[in-house]
């Protein structure tokens, strides 16, 4: 499918990027319901023979293939202390002998997919493992992120049929309240129940899932995908004590001016990494990891007071989008103030999930890391803010004219000095006659006294 994703609307000043000229073909995976049986989970394998050609996958025909997958040796960093975890199917699915299905909207996909990548590992029992995350607190929480974005993205343009739909971002710098929540774009405050949105707001009836971690994590099982209640927001009235304000312009300058995309043990306790600054795990005005305190990206979530400020259940909020599309910029303008090298992104020893060549967790087709440390105008999207003069417009119209300059600036200059000494004679002459006839006003005809209108009139012009 193709990725083109352009730049998203700025609340503020209501500019929108243009499309680019460039469009990053990704290729599209499922999974299809013909592996979705108790054999083939246990097998970890099915390539389904297309009814087109008769071939597994389709494979004669070049619609697909079914490939090994070369996994990376580099290690991971030690946040993890377990080897040879998998708890994907642990339990409730009988180690995949009782698989679980469910029909839910592609909103909630996306919702479970968010979810997922960030959720506790099940060890059995009652034993709980909370530090762990594949999509945050590490280098990867950026491009997993810009990821999620396209592929999100993509999918609302297929389902609107609008291929030129794009995500919205809120520019929330310096903002000293929730601008976006209102009825007419995210939903503003229930008059009766400030936890709950408007009813007069096309989101007061949205249905969240994902958003009880620990009732999961007592019982050891997944999030099913349940409609768990309405969505719940109360900008403005979170703990002050964590997060005092929302992220200023000099936090985001200062964010930007680290040069370390990441430092030290790569994790939230990293002092002057981009990403942990960014991500609000470390101070903006200084760098240093502060384990008190939720700034820059952090800050959005705190400050929504709801479902927003859960991991897990975050992206059940509409909001999330908007705010993600921002954060995302802002990673922008680093790779483009910076432009790092690949090698820049850590190859090993990041927490588990986040090296460079490690899969994103759980997206279908896979993609590393990497594959996303790159500027937004590779893979096909700009944001309007951040845009730079088209330089057609330089080579077109502006070239010709200093073209021409250049040939008769000889002549320019000559005309110039001719000028300068002409005005400079008028200019001699005009003094001494504007002088002459000021002393003769002053001496033969201006009246001792003023009348009395007149020296109104006077201070009138003196003070337009």
């Amino acid at each position: 499918m193709a990725a083109d994703w352009l730049s998203v609307e700025h609340q503020n000043t209501g500019k929108r990027s243009r499309p680019l000229g460039v469009a990053i073909q990704i290729s599209s995976g499922h999974f299809p319901r013909a592996c979705a049986s108790t054999k083939n989970l246990m097998t970890k394998e099915c390539c389904p023979p297309w009814t087109g050609d008769g071939s597994p996958c389709g494979q004669l025909s070049g619609r697909g293939s079914c490939q090994n997958i070369l996994l990376s040796n580099a290690p991971s960093g030690p946040q993890f202390p377990f080897r040879g975890v998998d708890d994907r199917t642990y339990g409730q699915m009988n180690n995949g002998s009782t698989p679980m299905f469910n029909d839910i909207t592609i909103y909630d996909l996306f919702v479970w997919v968010h979810y997922y990548v960030s959720r506790d590992t099940l060890l059995g029992g009652s034993e709980i493992w909370r530090d762990i995350d594949f999509a945050h607190e590490a280098p990867g929480f950026l491009p997993w992120h810009r990821l999620f974005l396209l592929l999100w993205e993509q999918e609302i343009r297929e389902l609107t049929g609008d291929e030129n739909f794009t995500v919205p971002y809120w520019d929330w710098r310096d903002a000293e309240n929730c601008d976006i929540c209102t009825d007419e774009y995210l939903g503003g405050r229930h008059p009766e129940n400030p936890n709950l949105l408007s009813p007069a707001s096309f989101f007061s009836s949205w249905q969240i899932i994902c958003s009880r971690s620990e009732e999961y994590n007592s019982h050891q099982v997944l999030c099913d995908g349940t409609p768990e209640g309405p969505l719940i927001r109360n900008p403005g009235n979170q703990d002050k004590t964590k997060t005092s304000r929302l992220p200023s312009s000099a936090d985001i300058e200062y964010c930007l001016s680290l040069t370390q995309y990441e430092a030290g043990s790569m994790d939230r306790t990293a002092n002057f990494s981009f990403r942990n600054t960014l991500e609000g795990f470390a101070n903006p005005l200084t760098g240093i990891a502060d384990a008190f305190q939720s700034s820059m990206h952090n800050a959005l979530h705190i400050f929504m007071n709801g479902t927003m400020s859960q991991v897990q259940g975050s992206a059940n909020d509409p909001i999330f989008l908007l705010h993600h599309a921002f954060v995302d910029s802002i990673f922008e303008q680093w790779l483009r103030r910076h432009r790092p090298l690949l090698a820049v992104y850590p190859e090993a020893n990041a927490p588990i999930g986040h090296n460079r060549d490690s899969y994103m967790v759980p997206f279908i087709p896979l993609y590393r890391n990497g594959d996303f440390f790159i500027s937004s105008k590779d893979l096909g999207y700009d944001y309007s803010y951040l845009q730079e003069p088209d330089p057609s417009f330089y080579r077109n119209y502006i070239e010709p004219y200093l073209e021409q300059a250049t040939k008769i600036w000889p002549w320019l200059l000559g005309a110039a000095v001719v000028g300068a000494a002409a005005a400079a004679v008028l200019a001699g002459l005009s003094s001494r006659l504007c002088c002459h006839k000021r002393r003769q006003l002053q001496e033969e005809q201006q009246p001792l006294l003023m009348e009395k209108d007149d020296y109104h009139s006077m201070l009138y012009q003196s003070h337009l």
